[in-house]
């Protein structure tokens, strides 16, 4: 294995569903586990602002919940897409790799630099109920990779707290404006 690759805490799922209740029952059957977090709350499935092509990536969500499995080990997220935005044929959000910090981060960051392809950077941003290190890349059809560290796990209170103050969070509205301790993490 990569020596890179070996910093990789467990690999990442994200799902788009029309019912987030209804598929947290059929996964925490299937998985024989309650999800880690589990919100209805209307936020940003990911941070990412804009894909490759510079199209603004950013979706909203009516609902959340995060399985954090160990064996197998799984980070699996459900993101409520509103009925009239959901397409059954989409149902794949992102896929990702979770590390366990900024420096594994930063070091698959340049492993795949120097391998050719173009990450964005997100640094200290705000998504899925936490805020996070992290970069995207995306594959030849379009597929959305995420390498990411948890630095901090927020509440529905804490994210609306912080874009309240106006902090830095690339899940809030299009007029965000980051405090200037925090203004990097709005470059990418």
């Amino acid at each position: 294995m990569s020596p890179a690759l070996s910093a990789v805490r467990k690999p990442h799922l994200s799902l788009n569903v029309r019912d987030v209740d209804a598929s947290v029952a059929f996964y925490r059957a299937l998985f024989g586990v309650a999800p880690v977090k589990h919100y209805h709350d209307e936020t940003t499935v990911h941070s990412v602002l804009q894909d490759d092509a510079g199209a603004d990536s950013r979706t909203r969500r009516t609902g959340y919940a995060k399985f954090d499995l160990e064996a197998p080990a799984l980070n699996f997220v459900l993101n409520q897409i509103p009925g009239t935005r959901f397409d059954a044929r989409a149902t794949l959000s992102h896929l990702g790799l979770q590390v366990d910090s900024t420096d594994d981060v930063i070091a698959l960051r340049e492993r795949i630099g120097t391998a050719g392809l173009v990450p964005r950077d997100e640094m200290a941003v705000s998504c899925c109920y936490a805020r996070q290190d992290k970069f995207w890349v995306a594959d030849p059809d379009g597929n959305e990779w995420e390498v990411f560290t948890v630095l901090e796990h927020l509440t529905p209170e804490q994210l609306r707290e912080r874009d309240a103050r106006g902090a830095c969070d690339t899940g809030c509205t299009t007029t965000c404006a980051p405090a200037p301790a925090e203004a990097a993490c709005c470059g990418a």
